[in-house]
């Protein structure tokens, strides 16, 4: 008993420090990473402070506006304007680096697909819109973006990335923060990237085509559903295996849901 109340106090202890220290005064979010390459080789890792983030799951987005680059030109846009629409509206650190033209790029090459689910894409980063479009005007080969399909958005006063919890103070700059919003204005999904690793198309088309289908059918998506995949939906009633059943493609799986196979 003595030694399990001496492992206690060491262990509270060791927790009180941690917690009175530099580190452990603010409650934040963690985050490391580099967006040079051969930053991480040439400097130590630190962690970085991130604002607690407005955006929360199934609550309305968090309102944004400001000057974007569009088709070359300067316009002012806002949230409430992709209203009715599913909107991509992700971060990336800085105009001019490396991992963000693949990631803004490969959204803009296959804007059409996100266009047919009814979805728009914007991307956000601390750079003013003159160091947008000096980036846009720059041949792809030469380091630029080229001709790009959907908007870039200036967040020259962070406040975008500070509501939207992706800024990293002490660097000046976001994380790669993706944020799929409803056509209500509601956030569904939201996803954090240190800076490294740049993120996926193919997935994010995927999950919008997912909470769009769930949104037009009332049926829940299993893990790694594809469109014309099977769907879940709850039973109103016991019901028992049927030829009527099989005929139209239902298959009844456990006593509170069922398997609905979408038909060739």
């Amino acid at each position: 008993m003595a030694v399990f109340l001496l492992l206690l106090c060491l262990v509270w202890t060791r927790c009180a420090d941690a917690a009175s220290g530099p580190e452990g005064s603010e409650c934040h979010v963690v985050a490391g990473g580099d967006v040079y390459p051969g930053e991480a080789a040439r400097q130590p890792g630190e962690a970085h402070s991130l604002h607690l983030s407005k955006a929360q799951i199934s609550k309305p987005a968090p309102h944004w506006e400001g000057t974007a680059v569009v088709g070359g030109e300067f316009k002012e846009l806002k949230l409430t304007d992709y209203l009715g629409k599913y909107l991509v509206f992700f971060f990336f650190p800085l105009d001019f680096t490396f991992v963000c033209p693949t990631e803004l790029v490969g959204f803009s090459d296959r804007i059409s697909e996100f266009h047919d689910v009814g979805a728009e894409v914007v991307a956000v980063s601390v750079d003013s819109q003159f160091t947008h479009l000096a980036w846009i005007n720059t041949p792809r080969k030469q380091g630029g973006l080229g001709h790009l399909k959907f908007p870039l958005l200036s967040d020259l006063t962070h406040k975008i990335s500070r509501d939207y919890g992706v800024l990293m103070p002490d660097l000046g700059h976001s994380l790669r923060g993706l944020f799929i919003i409803d056509p209500r204005g509601v956030l569904r999904q939201m996803t954090l990237n240190d800076l490294p690793v740049g993120r996926s198309v193919d997935e994010t088309l995927r999950l919008v085509q997912a909470f769009r289908y769930t949104d037009s059918h009332g049926e829940v998506c299993p893990a790694g559903w594809k469109p014309g995949g099977d769907t879940v939906r709850m039973r109103k009633k016991k019901q028992k295996h049927s030829i009527h059943q099989q005929k139209h493609n239902l298959i009844v799986w456990s006593f509170f849901f069922c398997i609905q196979h979408m038909a060739p």
